[in-house]
């Protein structure tokens, strides 16, 4: 079993339900009773509360539109693996050995998973202010500069503007297909431009993985 002690000095949090944490760090390829979905679902919706009421707090003066915006940079896939790998937490996972050799401890639908899965646990037994506590302190060391102008960021508009200015067209997104189950679909798009895929990009939503592949393309443009 992995000693989860020092993750818990890097949280600041010791638990004194040691299953708790057990359970919030055991993947679901480990082959226990338990695993970490239900956590992951439950630290999903404190999460996207704690930095909903941390962002409205930041930007009195901002609109419901763009404080979604924010959060959707914020509260994604992308942005809880950030937040995992501060944690080092891909070393406290528990997972089979077949998963492990598949790099398994980085992949980061697994270290999104396991953060939230954590956030929940925090949750269920210290409550809503130490969940929050812990999780505005990681969100703060990773994103030293939270603002309108380097959080609300819009891959889809910019790559519009790129595109019509040297290409004369506007990108297509086409979706590739869905996997997973209802409540966890993944959904995979394609960008066209002019008959050509330049980029694909996998989200957990329609919208995010739309924002994923322009964040893509626009590098391939620009390189």
């Amino acid at each position: 079993m992995n000693d989860y002690s020092h993750l818990e000095q890097r949280l600041n949090y010791t638990f004194e339900d040691k299953q708790l944490i057990i359970e919030a760090l055991t993947h679901k390829s480990y082959k226990k009773p338990y695993n970490n979905e239900r956590l992951e679902f439950l630290g999903d919706a404190v999460l996207d509360l704690i930095v909903g009421e941390y962002l409205f707090d930041k930007f009195p003066n901002s609109d419901e539109g763009i404080l979604s915006k924010i959060r959707a940079s914020l509260v994604n896939e992308s942005g809880f693996t950030l937040l995992a790998r501060k944690l080092d937490l891909g070393s406290y996972i528990y997972l089979s050995i077949a998963e492990e050799n598949n790099n398994g401890r980085d992949k980061p639908s697994l270290l999104s998973n396991a953060f939230e899965a954590v956030i929940g646990a925090v949750y269920l037994e210290a409550g809503l202010e130490t969940a929050k506590n812990i999780s505005i302190s990681l969100l703060e060391s990773c994103h030293p500069k939270i603002d309108l102008q380097s959080l609300s960021k819009d891959y889809k508009t910019a790559l519009q503007e790129l595109t019509q200015a040297s290409h004369g067209v506007t990108p297509q997104y086409e979706l590739l297909g869905s996997s997973g189950p209802d409540h966890k679909k993944e959904f995979e798009i394609a960008i066209i431009l002019d008959l050509k895929t330049i980029a694909t990009a996998k989200g957990k939503s329609k919208k995010e993985a739309q924002q994923k592949a322009a964040k893509i393309a626009l590098k391939e443009l620009k390189a």
